[in-house]
């Protein structure tokens, strides 16, 4: 190959771009105005064939942290251009060392290990020279998130801090003071607050963008916790602001997840879906962060999507669970990984998680440099062992994420913590179970007023006889109502309008009467539909009217006497469930007696044959499931899981 031609550079240009590119990132925390300032510099020191300048310019494209280049042309382009100038360089000098240091690092970082950056960094210290080791430190850190280095980490951060004051250099300070709120958060500090408040402090004074933005990520994580979550949504857009000014790559996804663990606590997680696909794929995420694949598998079966979240999940899983990189995220991955367990009924995915989360019960499930949390490692070991059937142990964590709950502060975490409490409670059924299951509910309800959180929802009964652990999707239960020309569909909080058919008055009769089998000729015919009885349609082969004028007269009646009832009582009066079967049968009959009407007010004939009633329902219900689906893909999905056709039909929410 050709040698490169050397080329004339003004040296005060080089040493310019150089001193800017250190000011940007040292003073202003302004990421992208670094990099533009040192790839500059390197292509200017390139031509001149500075060596040194090369070397300086490549360890300012690096950045302040590790992995700060994300996509695979521009991580290939910074590790050959440190491997080139490590080339030109003498090995035994100081900067030789700083370009091994991070080299090291970067690759620690991809593969999730940490021996050669730690090897790396006593080296430097043997050198004691304060501003390569303030830099090691750094760099060695990032190199350590995972929840088994938690006390090395704040040895580190708390060396680094010392470090700054022999450097001098404001951004070593603030980085010292910032890796020790993060790790204090990380480990459950409860004078975590005190670090961050000084950090603010300090940024206060003058502002650093990095720094900065992390400090407003660990903002919008205390709102969650507080349950506040209006005001976290507002700081997690003021927070992706500061990212992108700051030109850190993680702004967009640090937003997301923040936005997917409001959504985890208000029960519309199924909302993100369409978000969590496109993120899933993004080429900027770190190379070691599953966060949102497990959140995918999650939003994905609470969804009713078992193909898409079974995928995701063995995606995670891969050979062995244990091989997941200990990052930062790991710990809220696994949180993802147990539900996503819990929803899908994968015992033994459960039981290895509790075994990988086991060690870290003391811990809470905080996300990255604090940007979230969902709440004691606990719940996540109760979660798993409920999923596997160990119902004592499964309380017994439980229980102690209660009170790890509480003393976190983190009272969203706490209502599903007692949920689950008393869900496990109730299945075991042992003396006294009940009562503590009513105590918990109660608990979970008080504490949710108190912090005006959504009132959650109990899908169990601890009156009723102990079964089998069921997942939380399976209790849902839709409800439909006519509402004018239309009918409206709801599950849980979501609610759709859709246009009246046949086949949605096949379903209003279907959801209204859960659990029962009924004749796919009695919703054709009018006939036995109403009481759910499942009689048989006499005769075969024979065209009959789909209600005759006997019938018509008999509907008309009941729907005088179901209006007398409820104008007479009024709705409030009515128990909840009977006043939604008044509304349901009534809604029917209307639906009845308009669909009976041919032309001219003649009533329409229809086969009474059991298979041609069974074929037209199907095709009927199909149509309007499609719809429904069109208009709410959530509420369709559940019904396409729930709802059964054939001779006869019923409607199974769980």
């Amino acid at each position: 190959m050709p040698s490169r031609r050397l080329e004339l550079v003004p040296a005060d240009e080089l040493k310019a771009a150089l001193a800017d590119g250190g000011r940007a990132q040292h003073e202003a925390g302004d990421l992208q105005a670094s990099r533009d300032s040192f790839e500059h510099a390197y292509r200017l020191a390139e031509r001149a064939g500075d060596a040194q300048s090369m070397a300086l310019a490549a360890l300012g494209l690096a950045g302040l942290w590790v992995a700060e280049r994300r996509t695979v042309t521009s991580t290939v382009l910074l590790e050959a251009r440190l491997q080139h100038v490590l080339t030109l360089l003498d090995p035994r000098s100081a900067l030789a060392l700083r370009v091994c240091t991070r080299l090291a690092g970067e690759a620690d970082y991809t593969h999730g290990t940490h021996a050669a950056v730690l090897a790396a960094l006593d080296e430097v210290r043997a050198l004691g020279d304060p501003e390569l080791l303030a830099e090691a430190l750094r760099i060695a850190h990032h190199c350590l998130l995972g929840p088994e280095h938690v006390s090395m980490r704040r040895a580190l951060a708390t060396e680094l801090t010392k470090a700054s004051f022999r450097t001098e250099r404001r951004s070593d300070l603030l980085m010292g003071l910032l890796w020790q709120t993060a790790d204090a958060y990380c480990a459950g500090d409860r004078h975590a607050g005190r670090l961050l408040g000084e950090l603010k402090d300090h940024l206060g004074q003058r502002d650093h963008l990095a720094v900065g933005f992390v400090a407003s990520a660990i903002d919008v994580m205390l709102a969650i916790r507080a349950g506040r979550f209006a005001d976290a949504e507002a700081l997690a857009a003021v927070c992706a602001s500061r990212g992108a000014a700051a030109g850190d790559a993680d702004h967009a996804w640090w937003s997301a997840a923040q936005l997917v663990t409001i959504r985890w606590y208000q029960g519309r997680l199924t909302e993100l879906l369409p978000m969590l696909d496109d993120r899933v794929h993004s080429p900027v995420l770190s190379a070691v962060d599953n966060s949102a694949v497990a959140a995918l598998a999650v939003a994905a079966a609470l969804s009713g999507d078992r193909p898409r979240a079974a995928s995701a999940l063995a995606a995670l899983c891969g050979s062995d669970l244990a091989a997941l990189p200990r990052s930062s995220s790991w710990l809220v991955t696994m949180n993802g990984v147990v539900e996503a367990a819990y929803l899908l009924e994968e015992a033994d995915v459960a039981t290895r998680a509790y075994e990988l989360l086991r060690p870290h019960a003391h811990l809470p499930m905080i996300g990255s440099l604090g940007i979230t949390c969902f709440g004691s490692v606990q719940h996540a070991l109760g979660v798993a062992a409920l999923t596997s059937g160990q119902l004592d142990l499964a309380i017994e964590h439980l229980t102690g994420a209660v009170q790890h709950n509480l003393a976190l502060a983190h009272w969203p975490a706490l209502v599903t913590s007692r949920q689950r409490l008393a869900q496990a409670l109730t299945l075991r059924g042992g003396p006294g179970d009940a009562d503590a299951a009513r105590r918990e509910i109660d608990a979970a309800t008080a504490e949710a007023a108190s912090a005006g959180l959504p009132v959650p929802d109990y899908p169990y009964n601890p009156d009723a006889p102990a079964a089998s652990p069921a997942p939380a999707v399976a209790a849902q239960e839709a409800h439909c109502q006519r509402a004018g020309r239309k009918w409206r569909l709801t599950l849980n909080r979501r609610s759709v309008l859709v246009e009246d058919s046949i086949g949605l008055v096949h379903l209003a009769v279907l959801i209204a009467n859960p659990r029962q089998e009924i004749q796919a000729a009695d919703l054709v015919a009018g006939l036995a539909g109403l009481s759910g009885s499942g009689g048989e349609v006499g005769g075969s082969g024979a065209a009959q009217r789909v209600l005759d004028h006997e019938a018509i007269a008999e509907y008309r009646n009941r729907l005088k006497r179901l209006d007398a009832q409820l104008n007479e009582t009024g709705n409030d009066e009515l128990e909840p469930d009977r006043a939604r079967q008044v509304r349901a049968e009534r809604d029917w009959l209307v639906a009845q007696l308009s669909s009976a009407a041919g032309f001219g007010g003649r009533t329409r004939a229809f086969p009474d044959h059991p298979e041609r009633a069974r074929v037209a329902v199907g095709k009927a219900i199909r149509r309007a499931l499609a719809r429904i689906t069109e208009a709410d893909a959530v509420i369709g999905e559940h019904l396409r899981q729930t709802v059964h056709t054939g001779v006869r039909c019923s409607y199974w929410p769980g």
